[in-house]
Parts: structure tokens; C-alpha cells; sequence
């Protein structure tokens, strides 16, 4: 397994997960439907917290192993 890809999927499905929570708030916003427990408000927060979970995974990954560009310019 190549390094990071764990870390890369594990951000993927936190992503994947996020977009559905949000979707399943729109749902019961729309529907005026609370069958699931949560109301709008719970949903949406948990879809933004799992999208940004994996976005800070995303990017820890780059931070970790290095792929960010380097800004200072070597001294000769």
C-alpha cells in the first residue's frame, strides 16, 4: 500500500458521509420530516464537521509527506 493511502481513503469516505448528511438535512428541511432523530440544524453541523475532518486529513497528508512546492529558494 502506497504511503497515504489509508489516510486518503479514510478522508474520501469522511467527505462521502459529509455530502450525505448534508443532503439527508436538505431532505428533512424540505420534507418537515424528523423521523431520523435530528432536526435540519443536527445534520447539516455533522456534514460540515465530517467534510472538514476530511479536508484536514487531505491536507495533512500533503504537510506530511512533503508535496507542497518549497518557497524559499536554495542558497548557493
Amino acid at each position: 500500500m502506497e504511503p497515504g493511502h489509508r489516510r486518503t481513503m479514510i478522508a474520501r469516505v469522511a467527505a462521502g458521509l459529509g455530502t450525505l448528511c448534508g443532503a439527508n438535512a436538505l431532505l428533512a428541511a424540505i420534507t418537515n420530516d424528523f423521523v431520523l432523530g435530528l432536526k435540519p440544524h443536527g445534520w447539516g453541523i455533522g456534514g460540515i464537521l465530517l467534510v472538514l475532518i476530511g479536508i484536514f486529513l487531505l491536507f495533512d497528508g500533503i504537510v506530511s509527506y512533503g508535496k507542497l512546492g518549497r518557497t524559499v529558494a536554495p542558497k548557493h
